[in-house]
């Protein structure tokens, strides 16, 4: 059993002149969120994509590089959200395509392909 030292005096309050009075205000009205907060403000729907393992790589690989490259973490959503509103504003008409081969000669051609 400990002992109380001698030079310490006991403070003798009331359980009430201890505690913090609440202060009222709008946001406790509202319960709290939990979870991570929104990083983005548009509505949006999860879709699933089937992505083939090279390609899961190069956007992994992506990412990484631009991490190292700037410190800002880029995940693969935002990459092919940037891919997908890149091409929804551009003039680059792709209704003559026929199949992925043809979308991906038309891309390519428009981007450049650049090989090290």
């Amino acid at each position: 059993m400990t002992t109380r030292s001698q030079g310490k005096k006991r403070l003798d309050k009331s359980g009430e002149e201890i505690v913090i009075p609440r202060v009222e205000s709008s946001d406790a009205e509202q319960p709290k969120k939990r979870g991570r907060r929104p990083s983005h403000t548009e509505l949006w729907t999860k879709v699933t994509v089937v992505l083939f393992d090279r390609q899961i790589v190069f956007l992994d690989r992506l990412g990484a590089d631009i991490r190292a490259a700037s410190g800002v973490a880029i995940s693969r959503a935002h990459v092919i959200r940037a891919l997908i509103d890149a091409r929804s504003e551009s003039d680059l008409d792709l209704t003559g395509t026929r199949s992925e081969a043809d979308l991906k000669a038309v891309l390519t051609a428009r981007l450049g392909r650049y090989r090290v």
